[in-house]
């Protein structure tokens, strides 16, 4: 009894959490027949993701789906408000289109030139350390800040040679522009009251009862009621002058009704007057009645002294360079960005201007190019007589690895001591004595002794003469022997052939050489190559058998080679 109630009573198993009190099944899909029927139902009763029954705003949630046709809740614009807005479907084609206009960068290459100024103090830097730099490395320091180069900027060229594209520059600013009409705008938006003086003139002001007017949204001037005749004039020429890059279509959309009696007040006092320009700079007065006019004259009389086009331009200053038109910053910062990654035309144009100082260039292993004050030249110390002090340097320098100017000093000088001064009664026996003085003062630490001095003066000598290279980082190196180049064979020339005596058939294979004159001289060419055996057979029979026999002349051994034929 007592065993069974220990049994039914586990409070370890009571303590368990409900899931794992269930009994195990060790498989339960031990039975299963497995059916044709249809799949069950995932969970939210639906038909799963995208069908109906199951509910919205989830994958197997709950409740009733929203339906985005009521109220428009965070769905797409009715088309209604969308054509209002400019975003109608005939006009998807065009505006993409004059989007990707805009984004399209103009046809022009930029050059990144190193400032001259910059370059003669790192130029005067390695002539006065003798140091080797990587020239890689100098142009990644030029890259680092806008001020160490300037640009230069120049059209693309086409298959006939005409620039692809053009710059325009503004005299009165020194603005750069890609078209003359930007060019314009920027004198009329900037420099309008230097040329014309607008003036006002009262007329009379429109008849009727107006009770609303057409407003741009974006800039707030008032047109006026669309029913007006000058209303689509006004409408063109604002988007024109002030929103040119906007389609007209979604610019037109942002022109709203304004029912405000202020409002249409003040355009009703806007047309109680007219504009007139009085232009200025003229030997004569002249006056233009309205904007169009203005724009004509400035084209005729003043475009050509102010606006110049260009095929280049070289941009110095940061002021410039930040005023530049927003495509052409765009290709600044790509070029940019690209000489960063790999500063190949950086470098060919550094190495250029280096070499107008005097600079020389080698590579390291063939694989770095370095810029110093010379070129390796191997010292030969067996052929070339010097002196102890260089010696010592080269055998210092060869015998260890990543050596230093510091490490040579220690070398050359070990712990240098300075002078003790004498002792205090021996003052009056050293008076009047210069060198006892001298050798009495202590030694600056800082500055070198005598053989430190000797061995500097021999060390930048053979820097300068390229026998000890010192690199940008202290170390030294002594210049490599050069490998000698290994002498081609000489080519064995083929020997003559012999002529066939007479009588006999001729070897078809042997070439056939003629002597052919030509404007470079004469030349050797195979005569075989372009002729057919018969021919070749006809040509030895015309030979005369005194060349084809032996040779019996005097001064001729018996048996040696007879005469080469020659062949008209």
């Amino acid at each position: 009894m007592s065993n069974s109630l220990a049994s039914e009573l586990d409070l370890d198993f009571q303590f368990l959490p409900s899931w794992a009190q269930q009994p195990v099944n060790p498989n339960r899909f031990a039975n299963y027949q497995g059916s044709e029927g249809d799949r069950p139902q995932r969970r939210g009763g639906g038909g799963g993701f995208g069908q109906g029954g199951g509910g919205g705003g989830g994958r197997g949630g709950s409740g009733p789906r929203r339906d985005r046709s009521e109220g428009n809740q965070g769905g797409r614009p009715p088309a209604g408000v969308r054509e209002a807005r400019g975003f109608v479907s005939e006009d998807r084609g065009g505006y993409a289109e004059r989007r990707e206009q805009s984004q399209r960068l103009p046809e022009f290459s930029v050059n990144l030139m190193p400032d001259e100024k910059g370059v003669e103090m790192i130029a005067r830097q390695i002539k006065l350390t003798g140091r080797s730099y990587p020239l890689f490395n100098i142009a990644q320091l030029v890259l680092k800040k806008p001020d160490r180069f300037h640009l230069k900027i120049f059209p693309i060229r086409k298959s006939d040679g005409k620039p692809a594209q053009s710059l325009w520059v503004c005299s009165l600013d020194d603005s750069i522009w890609l078209s003359e009409a930007d060019a314009i705008q920027r004198v009329f938006d900037k420099y309008f009251d230097t040329f014309y003086k607008p003036e006002q003139i009262p007329i009379d002001a429109p008849k009727g009862v107006y009770t609303f007017v057409a407003q741009c949204g974006m800039s707030g001037v008032i047109l006026g009621p669309p029913n007006y005749h000058d209303y689509q004039t006004k409408l063109r020429q604002l988007h024109a002058e002030r929103f040119s890059r906007l389609p007209f279509e979604a610019f037109k959309a942002r022109v709203k009704i304004v029912r405000d009696e202020a409002v249409v007040k003040k355009w009703i006092e806007e047309q109680s007057f007219r504009t007139e320009f009085t232009c200025l700079n003229l030997p004569e007065p002249l006056k233009l009645p309205s904007r169009e006019e203005v724009e004509k004259h400035f084209r005729e009389v003043h475009a050509s002294n102010i606006i110049k086009q260009v095929d280049s331009l070289t941009v110095s200053d940061l002021e410039t360079r930040n005023r530049l038109p927003q495509a052409l910053q765009a290709l600044v910062r790509m070029a940019w960005e690209d000489q960063k990654r790999f500063p190949l035309k950086l470098v060919t144009i550094l190495s250029q201007q280096l070499a107008g100082h005097g600079l020389q260039f080698f590579k390291v292993n063939k694989t770095v190019t370095h810029v110093s004050v010379s070129r390796p030249r191997f010292l030969d110390m067996e052929a070339t007589p010097v002196s102890d002090g260089v010696k010592k340097i080269v055998d210092f320098i060869n015998s260890r690895n990543n050596s230093t100017r510091k490490m040579l000093l220690e070398f050359i000088t070990p712990n240098p001591s300075p002078n003790v001064p004498p002792p205090a009664d021996a003052g009056d026996m050293s008076a009047g004595d210069p060198a006892a003085i001298t050798a009495a003062t202590p030694r600056d630490p800082t500055q070198p002794t005598a053989e430190q001095s000797a061995m500097i003066a021999d060390l930048h000598w053979l820097v300068h003469q390229g026998n000890v290279i010192e690199f940008a980082d202290g170390r030294l190196e002594t210049a490599k022997k050069p490998l000698l180049k290994p002498v081609r064979p000489p080519e064995k020339k083929p020997a003559p052939a012999a002529s066939a005596p007479q009588g006999t058939a001729p070897l078809p294979a042997a070439p056939v050489r003629e002597t052919v004159a030509d404007s470079q001289g004469e030349s050797e060419v195979t005569r075989a190559e372009f002729m057919t055996p018969e021919e070749s057979t006809s040509v030895v029979a015309q030979v005369p058998a005194s060349q084809t026999s032996p040779s019996t002349e005097p001064g001729l051994a018996e048996g040696s080679p007879p005469a080469a034929p020659s062949f008209p």
